[in-house]
């Protein structure tokens, strides 16, 4: 089943949740919302599951308005991230509690009970935990748990709020891989809500990235990471480093100027409504730069390897800018950073080797730009 949402206001006060927010979910698609804490995503899909009203919009689902039909009409699974199964109950009896409680005439036999309960047991691979109760599991467990509860009642959409934010690390990293897993054995619409960038792009089919109750960019994991629509994505997904200047336009291309120094900027890095001499912000990943030993006249930014940290394949550098403007973090892969010899407190020039510039506009103009790129990313997004 598909889900629209068409223009969906919501308001907790004066505090505005949701602006005018429009995406598509695309049936059988695993989409995951993202963003920091209080940017909107969970009451969306708590809107999308019909425990919450919107002021204003419309949820479709499967091109019927079902904005005004209660959660018990929609037939949407919902897990949340704490779990909620009933501490008095087996793992058997939480997980058949939606098929007991349908009405009289929807509900299956006892026999079909068992059947069902114990095929969805099966499907998270907990079928010999049937006679545990709650407080007898993991939480790795218990979620895998709440997950077969939520897929017994053959829910149409799956809605998952921070599913596992309230497990450690390793445990995280296991069930996601083992939620797209079953994802691609069921193929049921789904949308989970995460602020977990790296559980977001490893997962979903489709990122949603949101920020202010509005969205700043929806589309494929390589499409939000590799082509940022707007600074906020820039700097949400994964380290960034910020280089403050005035860019100089010329033929193909043009230079930012940043402190002390120059650097080049290609032409399609930069939006089309930059001007000649506006002071703008680039952005470049930390895996994007090129360091070399400083000599005079060198290209780039003259700084100082102040500390290196070699773990893995890769060396994570820090480097204080000459011109005392801040630090710049650098990612060179263990063997070129041995080969080359760095040492810490030696001067380098390091240079970018692609920026994304963004001009810098007043509060009003910057909301309004990032409406009409959201937007503009939103309709990208779905189309992809």
């Amino acid at each position: 089943m598909s889900i629209q949402v068409r223009n969906v206001e919501k308001r907790f006060g004066d505090f505005v949740a949701l602006d005018k927010v429009s995406l598509d979910f695309a049936e059988g698609e695993l989409t995951a919302l993202l963003g920091p804490s209080g940017c909107g995503k969970t009451t969306l899909l708590r809107i999308i599951a019909g425990l919450e009203r919107a002021d204003a919009g419309q949820v479709l689902l499967s091109g019927s308005d079902a904005s005004q039909q209660h959660v018990r009409q929609r037939n949407v699974g919902f897990v949340f991230q704490h779990y909620a199964l009933f501490k008095h109950m087996t793992v058997f009896e939480n997980v058949a509690f939606g098929l007991r409680v349908k009405p009289r005439g929807e509900r299956p036999g006892e026999a079909q009970i068992r059947d069902k309960v114990r095929s969805l047991l099966e499907l998270v691979q907990l079928d010999w935990l049937a006679d545990r109760y709650p407080t007898q599991l993991s939480g790795g467990q218990r979620q895998r748990i709440a997950l077969a509860r939520a897929l017994a009642v053959e829910p149409r959409v799956l809605l998952l709020d921070e599913p596992f934010g309230a497990l450690d690390a390793k445990v995280r990293k296991e069930l996601r891989r083992w939620l797209r897993s079953l994802h691609d054995e069921l193929h049921v619409t789904s949308v989970f809500v995460t602020h977990d960038q790296e559980e977001a792009l490893e997962v979903a089919d489709q990122v949603v990235l949101m920020n202010r109750g509005q969205v700043e960019q929806a589309g494929t994991p390589e499409a939000v990471y590799n082509h940022p629509a707007t600074p906020f994505v820039f700097g949400f997904l994964g380290n960034v480093n910020l280089f403050h200047g005035r860019l100089e336009l010329g033929a193909g291309g043009g230079v930012l100027h940043t402190g002390e120094a120059s650097l080049p900027v290609v032409a399609g890095s930069y939006e089309a409504d930059h001007e000649d001499g506006s002071e703008a912000v680039a952005y470049a990943r930390p895996h994007e730069l090129d360091l070399e030993r400083y000599a005079p006249g060198a290209e780039g930014i003259a700084v100082t390897l102040r500390r290196a940290l070699a773990l893995g394949p890769v060396a994570q550098l820090e480097l204080e800018r000459e011109d005392k403007l801040g630090v710049i973090e650098a990612a060179l892969p263990l063997e070129r950073f041995r080969h080359a010899g760095f040492r810490e407190g030696e001067l380098l020039a390091v240079r970018p080797r692609q920026l994304r510039v963004f001009v810098q506009r007043g509060e009003g103009q910057d909301k309004n730009a990032a409406r009409a790129r959201g937007a503009h990313a939103a309709k990208q997004g779905a189309t992809q």
